[in-house]
């Protein structure tokens, strides 16, 4: 297939530019070439917002719209475009509010999550556009995604606790539930629909197992061969200060995407392949300082 994925140098659209490129696939990324670009890949450098007629004479199998926020990401996208196929929007778990009855199931209405913010509506007004402008086309709405070339400091904040021998803080008493999904599981599902144009448009994803806080940072722990010392935080000390997770509890129904794909890659196989992806990036990790907050605000 010709294929167009929107980003594609960091995380998941890296990942995924990655993935179907190494699939055999001609894969276009569509960004402004501001970082290192993936081998095999043909660059459209070019802002999404500023695309004019670089699209229009390309004919696309699939378009995948990873690096999309807004209405107006979708907009100028869609507008830019000529002939596809096929169209999948990854959208985010975040369309839910956090008020509905969990889990979160895609017949559920969507609207403003008082954790998620703007993050949130944003993604709804961009799937709104989809919907009535691209009526084939497919939305994911996935949990938190880990795995490799993961760049944001969540599993690697853990890794980097276990590597010093540090103890870890844990908020509350570590109870709440986390739901991931694999980066690879995710391009996995996408080759899944479009080989089987399954019924329904819009498709939660994630892992159906949900884990602990507790359960999360042993696992971490234990791809170093280590145990945490953990540390419980009292609910007065604001969560994201110190721990790279919001203090919001929420599960999804992953019941259609297990219909389409009912195995998924275990969270400790995730977990390794993170770290041995971390090991040799560490300086393509976004980096907040929660350990200089734990050092001046929790340690005694």
């Amino acid at each position: 297939m010709r294929i167009l994925v929107t980003g594609g140098t960091v995380f998941v659209s890296r990942f995924t530019a990655e993935y179907f490129t190494n699939c055999g696939h001609e894969v276009y990324v569509l960004n402004r070439n501001s970082r290192p670009q993936s081998k095999g890949v043909h660059l459209i450098n070019c802002d999404r917002n500023d695309i004019g007629r670089r699209l229009k004479n390309i004919a696309f199998d699939l378009v995948i719209d990873v690096a999309v926020y807004n209405e107006t990401d979708t907009a100028n996208l869609a507008n830019a475009l000529g002939d596809f196929e096929n169209y999948i929007m990854i959208s985010s778990s975040a369309v839910y509010p956090e008020t509905l009855p969990q889990p979160f199931s895609e017949e559920m209405p969507t609207g403003f999550n008082v954790h998620w913010e703007d993050y949130g509506t944003n993604k709804i007004s961009a799937e709104k556009y989809v919907h009535k402008h691209i009526p084939d086309a497919y939305i994911i709405r996935p949990p938190y995604l880990c795995g490799k070339m993961n760049n944001l400091r969540r599993e690697a904040f853990v890794f980097e606790c276990a590597e010093s021998n540090l103890p870890f803080y844990i908020p509350k008493d570590g109870k709440m539930k986390l739901q991931f999904f694999d980066v690879e599981d995710l391009c996995r599902l996408i080759m899944k629909i479009v080989e089987l144009k399954p019924d329904t448009h819009i498709i939660n994803c994630g892992n159906p197992t949900t884990v602990s806080i507790n359960e999360w940072v042993k696992l971490c722990y234990g791809v170093l061969g280590k145990t945490p010392d953990i540390r419980y935080v009292s609910s007065d000390i604001e969560q994201r200060m110190y721990f790279p997770f919001r203090d919001y509890e929420y599960i999804l129904d992953v019941t259609k995407q297990q219909n389409i794909m009912p195995d998924v890659k275990p969270l400790e196989v995730s977990m390794v392949e993170s770290y041995e992806w971390f090991k040799n990036n560490r300086d393509n990790v976004v980096q907040k300082d929660y350990l200089n907050f734990i050092q001046k605000n929790l340690r005694s």
